[in-house]
């Protein structure tokens, strides 16, 4: 189930963090204390092949988690685009395929500071490891919330 907040979220138990893309999303798991996040490679998916939101929900089974922390991409003035409604359609589908719950969090900023952390500064790191990276940011930023409130 998608849920409004976190209120009713797991406490314990690996999350997973999702930096959603249509054709290349990071991915980031804690630890099952939720204090610690790890990077994973980055789901690639191809034309026409199996579906993104199939292709994460087999990640969360690999990596036996209680949740997932998606990223919400919203524009700068809070509005949501057509990207939003493409990241809750699969977030939708991550459901149906998991049965695990799901929460948003406000992506903004987040590939700019996983750069900033990890020293990306070069176009080939960033390739490589930029998606994953944001999706530690994601989850990061979920569990800190999930601790303040």
């Amino acid at each position: 189930m998608i849920l409004p907040d976190f209120k009713d979220f797991p406490r314990v138990g690996r999350i997973l963090g999702v930096d959603w893309g249509a054709r290349r999303t990071g991915i980031a798991v804690s630890d099952a204390s939720q204090e610690f996040v790890f990077t994973r490679p980055p789901i690639v998916a191809g034309r026409g092949g199996t579906p993104m939101a199939r292709l994460i929900a087999d990640a969360a089974a690999a990596e036996n988690v209680a949740g997932i922390i998606i990223g919400l991409p919203l524009r700068v003035d809070g509005t949501e685009s057509e990207t939003t409604d493409a990241v809750r359609a699969c977030a939708r589908d991550v459901v149906a395929y998991t049965g695990l719950p799901v929460c948003f969090v406000d992506e903004s900023l987040s590939s700019f500071s996983a750069a900033a952390d990890a020293k990306l500064h070069t176009r080939a790191a960033a390739r490589e490891k930029l998606d994953s990276e944001a999706a530690r940011v994601i989850l990061e930023n979920g569990l800190a919330i999930m601790r303040r409130g």
